[in-house]
């Protein structure tokens, strides 16, 4: 009963502390939507081919001229513009002189193409579209031939879409604002570190140390409540971005609600374990507040909280698999949009581990010393 009175405590000490609360939730959705909406462009994979010119010529009357035109129609209504040479024009030197993306010549012999070399994905995509046209045209000249009466149904069974867009990478994957709500998230639970650096610390600078110390309460009760009363204020803290950044922003936070929450909970649980054990370690208040706020920085920077880091090697891979936001974030990409429930194991088993490393530290220290 006693640890659960001193939690309740510690929590509702932390919830007057403004400028605690104001750090704990205005920081993180203030930067949330900042970066999420600066850097948006960054993540949009799509690619933009834009307008595509072709030069073209007709050498002689044939029958292949009219579904030509009519192709030059379709081919229009997706951006792809076909412009009709003069007799003077040099189409192949157009074409290399970079004014078009590709040259046609129309005779009644098929087709001729020219593409751009500097502009190879247009001309690729042109070149694809006719060959499909070619051979559209090919099958209905043969049927027209030998059974008339099926041209109609052959043309309805065959599609006009000239071009089709498929991905062989359909996974899906976070936007700006999805990136950057698990970025703010996992960096302010790591932020815990900062309120639990202070939890026994706190108590000698305000001179309330000595009255716990003579009070009838065993030391690892006050230091348990202590402990619980720090996650749980920093855990909240936690919920709420997270709250925000999907009822508001519109951030997906996947289906497996109840994985990211036990995530984000070790990860809170790893950052006051560091906070106390390091409170313990470091002797004088000025050097242990450094030496928290260069490590939490540094974890951010490294593990992406500002921005996304692809392909890294060498050093700067090794400090990013080092970051606690590294490992935290890449779970929860895997469980939200891959349905990877597995992933979680390796990030709870780290933050699990070290904190009871740091926690280990703090007990032994705590034990050791006099009063708190």
């Amino acid at each position: 009963m006693n640890i659960i009175n001193i939690a309740l405590n510690e929590f509702k000490r932390n919830i007057r502390d403004t400028r605690t609360l104001v750090f704990m939730l205005a920081f993180p959705i203030v930067l949330m939507l900042i970066l999420g909406t600066a850097l948006s462009n960054t993540f949009d994979k799509s690619i933009k081919i834009g307008k595509i010119n072709v030069l073209y010529t007709e050498k002689n009357d044939n029958s292949f001229s009219a579904p030509f035109h009519n192709f030059i129609k379709e081919a229009k209504r997706q951006d792809i513009h076909f412009s009709k040479a003069s007799k003077s024009t040099n189409g192949k030197l157009e074409v290399t002189q970079n004014h078009y993306d590709a040259y046609v010549e129309v005779t009644d012999q098929g087709i001729q193409f020219y593409g751009s070399e500097r502009n190879s994905v247009q001309a690729s995509m042109v070149e694809g579209m006719l060959t499909a046209f070619t051979d559209k045209y090919n099958l209905i000249t043969e049927v027209a031939k030998e059974k008339p009466e099926q041209v109609q149904a052959v043309l309805a069974s065959t599609s006009s879409d000239y071009v089709k867009e498929t991905s062989f990478n359909a996974d899906k994957a976070p936007g700006s604002m999805d990136y950057y709500a698990m970025a703010m998230t996992t960096m302010i639970a790591l932020y815990s570190a900062i309120s639990a650096s202070s939890l026994i610390r706190g108590e000698r600078r305000r001179n309330t140390a000595i009255r716990l110390a003579i009070a009838p309460i065993n030391k690892m009760e006050i230091f348990l409540g202590k402990i619980l009363g720090g996650i749980g204020i920093n855990f909240v803290c936690i919920l709420l971005v997270m709250a925000f950044s999907r009822f508001v922003f519109g951030a997906n936070w996947g289906s497996h609600l109840g994985m990211v929450v036990l995530i984000l909970f070790t990860l809170v649980f790893l950052a006051v374990s560091f906070g106390l054990g390091l409170s313990y370690i470091i002797k004088t208040d000025q050097g242990m507040q450094t030496i928290v706020m260069i490590v939490l920085q540094l974890a951010a920077f490294f593990g992406g909280a500002y921005f996304r880091i692809d392909n890294a090697d060498g050093f700067l891979r090794i400090m990013m698999n080092l970051s606690p936001l590294t490992w935290a974030r890449d779970a929860l990409t895997k469980i939200i949009y891959n349905n990877d429930l597995s992933a979680a194991l390796p990030a709870i088993s780290l933050n699990i581990g070290i904190a009871i490393v740091f926690l280990m530290v703090a007990i032994v220290a705590f034990r050791k010393r006099e009063g708190l």
